[in-house]
């Protein structure tokens, strides 16, 4: 499942890959507060939310990376 969002990640263009990754760090923001607050059911939410943070993070490190070496 985690390697087909990847790739779902993969055809976005830059601009929708920080849109996404904003969006991401407030869903996370919003699972914190709700944790604290004890009205978070699911706690594997939380997991889930840093998770997706990191795979949309490692992405667009590989294009920054991809981006200096096609300069060089």
């Amino acid at each position: 499942m985690a390697n087909n969002e990847a790739n779902e990640v993969r055809r976005m263009d830059d601009s929708d890959l920080d849109q996404e990754i904003n969006e991401a760090y407030r869903a996370l923001f919003t699972l914190r507060f709700q944790h604290a607050s004890r009205q978070l059911e699911n706690v594997r939410e939380l997991r889930n939310a840093r998770k997706r943070i990191a795979r949309l993070r490692t992405i667009r490190r590989e294009r920054q990376l991809q981006a200096a070496e096609t300069e060089e």
